[in-house]
């Protein structure tokens, strides 16, 4: 990034209805919301103050931000309910589109919606695009020498930004060598992951593979499959090393 861009978001405005709500009682509702890409990875809503329904009462904190300007924070109020400082607006930022918006604190919240159906993490980007498709290719992971699994029947998911990611029977993995970690991720296309370490020779490896058991249904398709960080095993693609890609995983 040149430092002529550096620190500069991008705004689009949104098409979907999205509410927000806290202990079921709404907080917002927007049939204009705006993105935001204050990170590369994925959008962030920002919603018109006249759609906000909660009391939002200053907390005399100011943010700076390099792209946003000084950002002033809020308790988000509701009935009896308090979120301190989760609501944030910039009413002299240097992007215009932002000066009648709030930011609420995605995780300040405890339900949000596009539409009529639930949504988690973060805002699904416009930009981003799941395709999970069904191969006959050759596909074996290895770990310290040692076959983790080899399967003829993956499924191959390709989503915008990341490399493709196998998924692959658990009748094809070596499952004796894989245990259930307490690690959980969320997310906004696939829905809540459960993470296995690998024990090979004695050295656990954490959280070097996942599972959906219950995707979302637009991901229906890798349900009860398991998948491997191509970032940090081998991975033999019909007989082929791969190289290891860099991404934030690595």
């Amino acid at each position: 990034m040149s430092d002529a861009n550096r620190g500069r978001v991008k705004f689009e405005r949104g098409h979907k209805r999205v509410r927000t709500y806290i202990a079921g009682r709404l907080v917002a509702d927007t049939l204009t919301p705006g993105l935001v890409w204050e990170l590369p990875y994925f959008p962030t809503y920002y919603v018109p103050l006249a759609d906000v329904r909660a009391k939002l009462e200053p907390t005399g904190t100011t943010k700076h931000s390099p792209s946003r300007g000084d950002g002033v924070e809020y308790d988000v109020v509701i009935d009896d309910l308090r979120r301190p400082g989760a609501a944030l607006c910039y009413p002299d930022s240097p992007i215009p589109e932002l000066r009648d918006q709030v930011r609420l604190d995605w995780n300040a919240m405890d339900e949000w919606f596009e539409e009529d159906e639930p949504i988690y993490v973060h805002p699904r980007d416009p930009y981003s695009r799941v395709d999970i498709l069904g191969s006959s290719r050759h596909v074996r992971v290895e770990l310290d020498g040692v076959t983790v699994a080899d399967s003829h029947s993956p499924r191959i998911l390709f989503e915008t930004g990341l490399p493709p990611r196998y998924y692959l029977p658990l009748t094809d993995t070596r499952m004796d060598l894989l245990a259930p970690s307490a690690t959980v991720t969320h997310c906004p296309y696939k829905g809540t992951a459960a993470y296995f370490t690998i024990r090979i020779a004695g050295t656990d490896h954490p959280d070097l593979a996942w599972i959906y058991r219950t995707p979302l249904p637009e991901s229906q398709k890798i349900a009860g499959l398991v998948c491997f960080y191509n970032e940090k095993l081998d991975i033999y693609l019909d007989g082929v090393l791969q190289e290891r890609p860099r991404t934030h995983f690595s």
